[in-house]
C-alpha cells in the first residue's frame, strides 16, 4: 500500500497527474478486495484478488516508464518509493524468462515442493492436452515467458 501523505511528504514529481486517477482507481479496488468477506473461500484464495491488483499496479508503473516513456526517472523512483509499484517485481521483469512473471512467492524454491518453482511457471505446451493448471499462491494460470 502507499503511504499515507502528510504535511513532511515530498511533493509528487512532475507528471504525476497523468498516472494519478490509475493508481487511485487501483487503490481503491485493492482498499475493496481487502475488506471482501472471505467465507466460502480456501485460505490461498483470499489473497488471489490482492496479489492480481498488487500486479497490475506495479506493471502499470512498470510500462508508463519502460514501455511507453511517458512518466519520468524522478516520478517513477517517486512511484516505487511511495509503494505504488514492486521494485523487485519489477526488477525480475527486466530479466530474460521473467517477462510475464505474476509474483515473486512463484520463482522462490523454498515456497514450493521438491525445491522448484511453481507449476504456473512450466510452459502451456509441455503440460498435459486440456489440463487446467491455477498456481495455489496466486491463482495465476500461467505466467512461462514462452507461451
Amino acid at each position: 500500500m502507499p503511504k499515507i501523505r502528510t504535511l513532511k511528504t515530498k511533493r509528487a514529481p512532475e507528471g504525476w497527474e497523468i498516472i494519478e486517477p490509475t493508481l487511485t482507481e487501483l487503490n481503491n479496488q485493492m482498499r475493496d478486495a481487502e475488506n471482501e468477506p472471505h467465507e466460502g473461500k480456501r485460505k490461498s484464495e483470499t489473497l488471489w484478488t490482492i496479489y492480481r491488483l498488487h500486479h497490475q499496479r506495479s506493471r502499470y508503473v512498470y510500462e508508463m516508464y519502460y514501455k511507453k516513456r511517458e512518466i519520468s526517472k524522478d516520478l517513477y523512483d517517486y512511484c516505487l518509493r511511495e509503494g505504488y509499484g514492486d521494485a523487485n517485481l519489477i526488477a525480475k521483469w527486466k530479466k530474460s524468462g521473467y517477462e510475464k512473471l505474476c509474483c515473486l512467492s512463484c520463482i522462490q524454491p523454498r515456497d514450493h515442493n521438491y525445491g522448484t518453482t511453481c507449476i504456473c511457471r512450466v510452459p502451456k505446451g509441455e503440460l498435459e492436452e486440456g489440463k487446467v493448471v491455477q498456481c495455489v499462491n496466486c491463482g495465476c494460470r500461467g505466467c512461462a515467458s514462452c507461451d
